[in-house]
């Protein structure tokens, strides 16, 4: 879906495709979530009960959560980034031009062609301005992903650890 709304850039289509797949999921939440809820309500009081005094997983459990959230809100970000593009990579488009023969238009862009001549350095800037932004949206997204797998090891271990005791 992302990649062919990148190359074609019908908006509409993706829009009508983000409508669904958020229908669908949140249907799958509505379905799940009362077991979720129950799962971690059960896991999270199972881990601070006095006799198990296992604060620290429930605070795994929470952490996990974080980084998850974290992650989702990255990656729409960078989706949102690609698709706009570098902007000195933007392209004017001429639909709202008015055409008088094939080849000869008037061209309602003027004013803005006109005014980026010269601006190199301010393009520059905000090339970089938005370079800096794509690397922190993916070294954010590469950090959750690494805290993620971080904190499912050590549940891992500690699942171990009581299995062998």
């Amino acid at each position: 879906g992302f990649s062919e709304y990148v190359e074609s850039g019908a908006e509409p289509l993706y829009q009508k495709l983000c409508r669904e797949i958020t229908a669908e999921f949140s249907e799958c939440s509505k379905q799940i979530e009362p077991f979720d809820d129950i799962l971690y309500t059960e896991m999270e009081s199972l881990f601070l009960n006095p006799e198990v005094g296992r604060a620290d997983l429930a605070q795994l459990l929470s952490d996990i959560q974080s980084q998850e959230k974290q992650k989702l809100h990255l990656t729409v970000t960078m989706q949102i980034l690609k698709k706009a593009g570098r902007p000195s990579e933007r392209m004017l488009t001429h639909e709202n031009c008015k055409f008088k023969k094939p080849m000869q238009h008037e061209c309602v862009h003027l004013h803005e062609i006109t005014e980026a001549a010269g601006t190199e350095e301010a393009e520059a800037e905000a090339d970089a301005e938005y370079d800096n932004a794509l690397k922190e949206a993916i070294r954010g997204v590469q950090d959750a992903v690494t805290s993620i797998n971080e904190y499912l090891e050590d549940i891992r271990y500690e699942i171990e650890t009581l299995e062998a005791d």
